[in-house]
């Protein structure tokens, strides 16, 4: 299996799909997690929401207003002129506007999209033993943050065609969604620095971005 390196073409709709997993015990779990840092149950599961373009990412290093974000690791599909990609993103948050308004949180920061990607044709028939994956990074120590199967996800075939029916949503070359989380080892919280994988176990590749958070002063 070929691993590609891909500056993304232009961007031309990003969305980001929430309370997406397969088990409805792993979402309510992931719904009482959020719960903890006041944030709202869903009105329904799946959800989609909608970003700008311009807050997709493939830097290194995101700048975020204070110390309420944190890294949030996902599969990603990119519609593309070479067909349908996936990589490994992170939805980066922003957890204070979240208790309040989760649509507007996922807009206030960016979201990073690594620079690897794997045909989604090559992973297809595997895709449930894929295996997502945080590190976070506190004062130059690193912990393992998320850990997950993609099993534990709706198919990308489900979430493209659950939004279609919906609200009509198209994907087309310059679309971007991210699939869906797996649940924290230890509860949500900010960290220096993140790196998101999405791992093979069949061909042992791995795919890996780092990024490192600025926290600008929160002033009033």
């Amino acid at each position: 299996m070929k691993t590609y390196s891909v500056s993304l073409p232009a961007v031309q709709d990003v969305v980001i799909a929430g309370w997406a997993g397969r088990d409805r015990q792993d979402v309510d779990h992931h719904i009482q997690e959020l719960a903890a840092i006041g944030v709202a149950p869903p009105t329904s599961t799946p959800l989609f929401y909608r970003v700008s373009a311009d807050r997709i990412t493939q830097a290194e290093a995101i700048e975020v207003v204070g110390k309420d974000t944190s890294g949030e690791v996902e599969p990603v599909l990119v519609w593309s002129p070479d067909g349908l990609l996936v990589g490994v993103g992170s939805d980066h948050t922003d957890r204070a506007s979240e208790a309040y308004n989760v649509a507007l949180s996922k807009q206030l920061c960016p979201k990073i999209v690594g620079t690897q990607f794997w045909h989604f044709d090559d992973v297809r028939d595997r895709w449930d033993s894929l295996v997502l994956r945080a590190f976070c990074e506190i004062d130059g120590a690193r912990s393992l943050y998320q850990e997950g199967v993609l099993s534990a996800l709706l198919l990308p075939e489900e979430l493209i065609e659950t939004r279609r029916a919906r609200d009509n949503g198209r994907f087309q070359d310059g679309s971007v969604m991210f699939c869906g989380t797996v649940p924290t080892a230890a509860g949500i919280f900010r960290a220096d620095a993140w790196t998101v994988e999405l791992y093979d176990p069949q061909t042992g590749i791995t795919l890996r971005h780092r990024y490192t958070v600025r926290e600008l002063p929160l002033v009033a």
